[in-house]
């Protein structure tokens, strides 16, 4: 049977996070939950795009409960002040949802220097999800949601890279900051459960989804917008690995057709690289020393 949005359990009284939540998934992702009815924080990067994420998403549901938050995570100092000020308003978090993130753009680098890609997409959630596990542990059934892709299974580790766009190549960097994230989602799980935490860590991956995160490149852009799945459908691996009764720590959730690139819900393929706990407990402690946030031990 498929996995649809009327799978998704009551959600009222829940609080979610859902960075990048002013379009694509991460906006449907958002629009679901607060259907469902949790009270879902919009993180995001420009206030006028966030501003219209949510008259867009109260003009379709007026008794959602939404806020719109500023948070940019290629700014460490914004992180920190979001985590901050998060915390001094709300005394729960049940479900961080990390699906903000740029694909294959110009070279660029983040205020603090690292190549955009692995700053955004992996950086700042590492150190976003880190600044706010106070909370997440303080609330039952809590749990943390990464973004990977298809991606993950070209992408390469090379900590050289993470500090430079000398010879850069958008897609290899791409791959790379989403083996990341899938890499980080399993090592956050061994750690949460070798001290008894009852936090899980997922991650999910949309397929072919039509949004804007292809802009940067033609071909790619052109199948998905032909071919791709709409982002409603695209955000359900990421509502199933939130919201899903059976869903556990440690699960990476995706489309469930041929190649995992359309389709409803199911558990996704893992590359074996992201699998290797060397290169995992490495990463972990080279995205401490980078961001500056030290999780439990």
């Amino acid at each position: 049977m498929s996995w649809k949005f009327d799978a998704i359990p009551d959600q009222s009284g829940r609080i979610a996070i859902v960075t990048g939540a002013n379009a694509g998934i991460g906006f449907a992702a958002a629009d679901a939950l607060a259907a469902k009815g949790a009270t879902v924080i919009l993180a995001c990067r420009s206030r006028e795009r966030g501003e219209d994420a949510l008259a867009r998403l109260t003009a379709k549901n007026p008794s959602a409960k939404a806020e719109l938050w500023m948070l940019d995570l290629s700014d460490l100092e914004s992180v920190r002040s979001f985590a901050r000020d998060f915390g001094e308003a709300h005394d729960r978090l049940d479900m961080l949802i990390n699906n903000a993130g740029v694909m294959i753009p110009p070279a660029a680098k983040t205020n603090d220097g690292f190549e955009l890609q692995i700053g955004v997409n992996f950086l700042g959630h590492f150190a976003l999800t880190g600044l706010l596990l106070d909370l997440l542990e303080a609330t039952p059934d809590s749990r943390v949601v990464t973004l990977s892709s298809l991606a993950h299974r070209t992408g390469r580790i090379d900590f050289d890279s993470f500090r430079t766009t000398n010879g850069y190549k958008a897609l290899r960097e791409y791959g790379q900051s989403k083996l990341a994230c899938l890499m980080f989602t399993l090592e956050l799980q061994r750690r949460l459960e070798a001290r008894g935490s009852k936090v899980a860590s997922l991650a999910a991956h949309p397929g072919g989804t039509k949004t804007d995160l292809q802009r940067h490149n033609g071909l790619i852009n052109f199948g998905t917008q032909l071919f791709g799945m709409p982002a409603q459908q695209g955000a359900l691996p990421t509502l199933f690995a939130a919201t899903e009764p059976s869903a556990r720590g440690g699960d990476y959730i995706g489309p469930g057709g041929i190649a995992e690139i359309r389709g409803y819900p199911k558990r996704a393929k893992i590359a074996g690289r992201a699998k290797n706990t060397a290169v995992g407990k490495r990463l972990w402690e080279v995205a401490e020393e980078y961001t500056g946030v030290s999780y439990p031990r």
